[in-house]
């Protein structure tokens, strides 16, 4: 009987740091805003860079280097740190998100491109790029050009039309090395036929999508946003328009209920 308390104690402990912590931001920020000490802005950037990092791996890709985004979404931080107002009702991580990201997806359309190619064209190419990726662990084999288009939201002329496109994004040599080491390794032909080791997650997900079926559509939006999007409670809070407590309590619920209807399958 004492483990739920137990549980709930942490789940305060972690609501109060987190408190403490964004009262801290808030007050660097004013002081920024008020100064425009160099020094503050460091500081700012240091304590969100885990942010910057996390949102360039994901759309990082095998021929981009890694720290090049970094730098880039890092970038995209400074900007965001620069703009943000601390007097409006709204987190700064909830701010700066879209900045960086846009950032990194003008870094996509202009700098990463052998050839000059229409930027609605390039967009769209980067988008079947990832659909594809999705639906070929979904489905466990290449998906097919009209379910392409649908995943999408286009018709199957454009989708072809991108991915012919898309074989202007950094022509590169097949053999030329897949890391920026000078000393001899893997090529990028090396990779080609290579396992698809994301398959052996079709399982897992075939069994989620069963156990998500428990829930409510609201539990779901929740654990949406606090697993795939990585929003803090607070800022799921502001997005569906409910108190912080009230979204610990939703996804404690949530998540309860999954893991019982887990011990059943």
């Amino acid at each position: 009987m004492s483990q739920p308390h137990r549980a709930d104690n942490h789940e305060d402990d972690e609501d109060v740091r987190f408190e403490q912590r964004n009262r801290e931001d808030r007050a660097l920020f004013e002081s920024y805003r008020a100064t425009g000490n160099p020094a503050l802005r460091d500081e700012l950037a240091a304590r969100f860079l885990p942010l910057a990092r996390q949102l360039a791996r994901r759309y990082w890709r095998t021929d981009e280097p890694l720290d090049d985004l970094v730098q880039v979404a890092s970038l995209g931080l400074v900007k965001a740190i620069d703009r943000f107002d601390p007097t409006r009702a709204v987190s700064f991580s909830s701010y700066a998100v879209p900045t960086i990201l846009g950032e990194i997806k003008r870094h996509f359309r202009d700098r990463t491109w052998s050839v000059h190619v229409p930027r609605d064209l390039q967009e769209l190419a980067l988008r079947i790029d990832r659909a594809v990726s999705v639906l070929a662990r979904q489905l466990q084999r290449s998906p097919s050009v009209a379910e392409i288009a649908e995943a999408v939201g286009v018709t199957e002329e454009q989708v072809l039309e991108a991915m012919d496109a898309s074989g202007a994004y950094r022509a590169a040599s097949i053999d030329a090395p897949r890391g920026d080491e000078e000393e001899a390794g893997d090529t990028v032909g090396d990779t080609v036929g290579s396992d698809e080791h994301g398959y052996n997650l079709a399982e897992d997900r075939a069994t989620l999508d069963r156990l998500l079926r428990a829930i409510s559509p609201r539990e779901r939006e929740v654990l949406r946003l606090r697993f795939q999007e990585d929003l803090t409670q607070a800022e799921i809070g502001e997005r569906i328009g409910v108190s912080q407590m009230q979204v610990s309590r939703l996804i404690r619920q949530a998540l309860g209920r999954l893991r019982s209807m887990a011990r059943l399958e």
